[in-house]
């Protein structure tokens, strides 16, 4: 059961036997919201976010309340007023929940809430496992969506912009986080990706067009281009959205360079996008 409670934060953390955490943080989306150049009059969209209701398994909460190191879970859902889109990005959730947990198993498929709980207390018994007693740090699984907003592009039909964002700690020097871009179709209820988007037998261009991007990006950091993709090759990250310039990619830690570098974002400008993209999906002249 999913339940809303406007502009509070429950942590029953001090030896109550439920933990439950909820938030309601709402956001009134109206048209031409996000980008001057690609500015729209869309529907209204209404959207907002909510914490699970989740409870600490009993073994859980009997080890880590008494130490005052409970593992910190928050994973939102997506609320909006239109059911489609938050099926769609909620599922997405529930699976980058289930495989937050570091393991030598395939990546799961499953999207249902049921094996979202499972797979959180499952990520919160590890802690208990995992860590010594005298440890007094903990875990932390936090799974956010975001609105980003929407454009209007080539055709006049609007397409609707989230993102989800994570962050998984386990130990170590840092914590993982990782960004998601989804791209949405409402009239089609779609989710539209980037091979939606490009133009029959246009992949090659448009690789060619991220190597380019991937070149600017690693010289913009001094870098000898040569010697970096030795140990950092270009890759193409189908992580992608739309902005008022161009198309940009997304890149998690370590895919296109160290940790340090965060995640890199790699934009191709509309210019030079003609001819690869589907005329909906380019800015109209």
């Amino acid at each position: 059961m999913r339940s809303t409670v406007v502009s509070a934060f429950l942590n029953t953390a001090n030896k109550a036997k439920r933990d439950v955490v909820r938030l309601f943080s709402l956001t009134f989306v109206t048209g031409g919201l996000l980008f001057a150049s690609l500015a729209a009059n869309a529907s209204t969209l209404i959207s907002s976010t909510e914490y699970i209701d989740y409870e600490f398994p009993d073994s859980v909460q009997e080890q880590c309340y008494e130490k005052n190191n409970c593992p910190q879970i928050k994973v939102k859902y997506l609320k909006t007023n239109q059911d489609w889109l938050n099926d769609i990005v909620n599922k997405r959730v529930n699976n980058i929940a289930i495989n937050s947990k570091m393991s030598e198993s395939p990546v799961s498929n499953a999207t249902d809430d049921k094996a979202a709980k499972l797979a959180i207390d499952d990520f919160a018994q590890s802690q208990m496992i995992d860590l010594p007693d005298e440890v007094q740090w903990s875990y932390s699984l936090i799974v956010t969506p975001e609105y980003l907003g929407h454009v209007k592009l080539g055709q006049g039909e609007d397409l609707e912009l989230f993102e989800i964002s994570s962050y998984v700690f386990t130990g170590g020097a840092h914590g993982m986080p990782s960004r998601e871009y989804l791209v949405f179709d409402p009239a089609s209820k779609q989710q539209i990706t980037l091979e939606d988007m490009l133009k029959p037998n246009q992949q090659a261009r448009f690789n060619a067009l991220a190597y380019d991007a991937y070149q600017s990006w690693v010289q913009s950091m001094d870098e000898d281009v040569k010697s970096y993709e030795q140990s950092w090759p270009f890759t193409l990250s189908h992580n992608i959205t739309l902005t008022d310039k161009g198309v940009d990619i997304r890149y998690q830690p370590y895919a296109i360079g160290p940790y340090a570098y965060g995640m890199p974002v790699l934009t191709i400008a509309y210019d030079n996008l003609t001819g690869i993209l589907k005329p909906r999906f380019l800015p109209s002249i």
